[in-house]
């Protein structure tokens, strides 16, 4: 851009002032080589080992819902946790993935907590994969509390030092009548307040008093501060997914990545231990 004006308005103590000389402006070809774009991504690569990407969208994008950006994070490695754990009860071993895209495996020999893990994969959009066996012959007790154990800390490997991740998550689910309020912290503190009424004492042939007995053992070895509240409903069946779908919402608001972080640890204290 070229401007031209009048010497005046140039050496003027006052030319900070507005005035109106007569001046004018011509707007030259900018050069290809002022500015080069390498197409719209925008690749960070600081040294936390934390690759950051940002994806400007077009006005026309109707996939993002028409924002002007949409902000992607993702880890140098794999966020991957495994556990086996083996006792003269049962045996078991999980697999997830925080970064998944919501594939569910599990086995249990429970059909109905099968089906709760289910909606952990499916709605936290983690990879889940648990295979379980134990002495069911007697009751679902053993098992049920082992997978959530196992679970627990396999989650607690995945998230490693949790640095840049949102940390918190906080998801109401409704299921037909069934609304459940479910908040988490990642803090390393573990803690379960369980505010639920289930009218029944078994859905199909699953104990319903091992629905916070699951949780319990989850937040033990996982090292999460988790706050359960239903808020309404009146079936057992839909109160016990809507939990399941709420957690497992909020656990993924919790464990992605916040751009805006960076990569550092989400605490004032500049770590989050498991003690």
């Amino acid at each position: 851009m070229e401007l031209s004006a009048s010497p005046r308005l140039l050496s003027s103590p006052t030319s900070l002032m507005p005035l109106k000389p007569k001046f004018g402006f011509r707007v030259s070809q900018i050069s290809s080589s002022t500015f080069h774009l390498h197409s719209s991504v925008l690749s960070l690569k600081p040294n936390y080992k934390m690759e950051f990407t940002r994806t400007v969208c077009s006005a026309s994008s109707s996939e993002r819902n028409g924002s002007p950006a949409a902000i992607s994070s993702t880890a140098s490695g794999p966020r991957v946790g495994e556990v086996k754990r083996v006792t003269k009860e049962t045996n078991v071993s999980v697999k997830i993935d925080l970064d998944g895209s919501g594939i569910a495996d599990s086995s249990t020999g429970i059909p109905f907590l099968d089906h709760m893990l289910d909606q952990l994969s499916s709605h936290g959009l983690f990879d889940v994969h648990v295979r379980a066996t134990g002495d069911i012959h007697i009751d679902d007790h053993h098992t049920n509390e082992d997978v959530a154990l196992a679970i627990g800390s396999a989650l607690l490997n995945a998230l490693g030092d949790r640095k840049g991740i949102y940390r918190f998550g906080d998801f109401s689910a409704p299921l037909d009548e069934a609304l459940v309020h479910v908040s988490l912290d990642l803090s390393g503190r573990p803690h379960l307040s369980y505010d639920l009424e289930i009218p029944t004492q078994r859905v199909g042939t699953y104990d319903t008093q091992l629905v916070e007995h699951f949780f319990q053992s989850l937040v033990n070895t996982s090292g999460m501060t988790l706050h359960i509240r239903q808020l309404a409903g009146k079936n057992s069946h839909h109160i016990i997914e809507a939990t399941f779908k709420a957690f497992a919402r909020a656990l993924r608001q919790a464990t992605e990545y916040d751009p805006r972080r960076l990569g550092s640890v989400p605490s004032s204290k500049g770590v989050l231990s498991r003690t």
